[in-house]
């Protein structure tokens, strides 16, 4: 089975979270039998900042812009059982017209973005990833997150058939690892910076840290300007590549999840970070969000944290208290939310949607 992928990028981890996620999710597809094609334009803050030479399972094509590439992806589509345009593709309007016109097989939309999507629209604008028809003309659309999302993505945008395909962790590359010096600390956490999230980061990591003078806290990630609130047991790891983030997870006795607003709002929106620090074997505080008991049990396998005092408290947790979360944690993600199982429920939706014409129901992938 062919598929063609025209996504953000593969290339570069930098200020994404969609590259990790497609390589993860490429490898396990070729596994099972996939022959995958990726095309990712040109961009000069990824070309810059490139963490991948080769795409294991698949192949990349990188191109300059859509003219010069728009033969070469029509003959792809032509030839491609599934094709895939993803939120925030830089030529994904240009993509799903073409594959309209071309594509003999399944057109396939992935919202890798679902909250900020549904959030501009709900504001009155357009995401420049889909036309005035909406989602309208794909046969069927991949959901990042779900709950009430997959209803409004068919109400709100026209799609016709939704299904969730959650975020996911490829354990060969995310695992227990040797703890470094330069990322030691109490708390940390590994994230790109972002606004919506702001006031969460100095809840839960900036102000504990102006509680606990004595103790280190770490931040890793890309982006964050110059006026954040740095302190003096406030360090900071500049973007960090996914080689990195298993030694970063395993050197601090808790790490810290904080959830983007719209995320938070939609609920059912797990960050891949959450599933990769679990299979590093890293104790997980996190915010709370709705829909979060689907994918880790509370006070077992996360922490919970709501204010300030909160994490100041879990610091305090005896070390047996947080191997235990630890332990738990790892053992749900490896049991549910690897690459491999994302790559079998893709692979059962596809198969379903192939059989099904577009308006039959379709069983949800197990």
């Amino acid at each position: 089975m062919r598929m063609v992928i025209f996504g953000l990028t593969v290339t570069s981890s930098w200020g994404n979270g969609h590259a990790t996620l497609w390589r993860g999710l490429i490898r396990a597809l070729a596994r099972l039998g996939w022959s995958i094609t990726f095309f990712e334009r040109d961009t000069p803050y990824y070309a810059g900042t490139r963490d991948l030479d080769q795409l294991d399972g698949g192949n990349v094509v990188i191109y300059p812009d859509w003219e010069d590439i728009r033969r070469v992806a029509e003959r792809a589509m032509k030839q491609a059982d599934v094709v895939v345009v993803t939120s925030y593709c830089p030529d994904a309007v240009e993509a799903s017209r073409l594959a309209q016109q071309a594509s003999r097989g399944l057109r396939v939309f992935y919202d890798l973005d679902t909250p900020v999507t549904l959030a501009r629209v709900e504001q009155g604008e357009r995401p420049p990833y889909f036309g005035p028809e909406g989602l309208a003309d794909y046969d069927l659309v991949l959901s990042y997150t779900g709950g009430p999302a997959i209803e409004a993505l068919k109400t709100v945008l026209g799609a016709r058939r939704v299904m969730p395909l959650y975020g996911h962790v490829d354990p060969d590359q995310h695992r227990p690892a040797e703890k470094r010096a330069e990322f030691a600390g109490d708390l940390s956490y590994l994230g790109t910076y972002a606004a919506d999230r702001q006031a969460g980061v100095e809840e839960l990591l900036v102000r504990p840290a102006a509680r606990l003078p004595d103790q280190r806290f770490i931040i890793g990630g890309a982006q964050y300007p110059q006026e954040f609130p740095w302190s003096d047991n406030i360090f900071f790891v500049r973007h960090l590549p996914p080689a990195d983030h298993p030694a970063f997870f395993s050197s601090s006795r808790l790490t810290l999840n904080v959830t983007r607003e719209a995320m938070a709002q939609k609920g059912w929106c797990p960050s891949g970070r959450l599933f990769e620090a679990a299979a590093c074997g890293a104790a997980i505080i996190t915010d709370a969000w709705p829909g979060l008991v689907e994918f880790f049990e509370p006070g077992r396998e996360v922490l919970l944290a709501r204010d300030t005092d909160d994490v100041v408290a879990a610091l305090q947790l005896p070390e047996f208290e947080l191997d235990g979360i630890r332990r738990r944690a790892r053992e749900r993600v490896l049991g549910e939310h690897t690459s491999a199982k994302r790559a079998a429920e893709l692979d059962k939706i596809l198969a379903d949607a192939l059989r099904n014409p577009v308006g039959e129901p379709m069983k949800e992938a197990v």
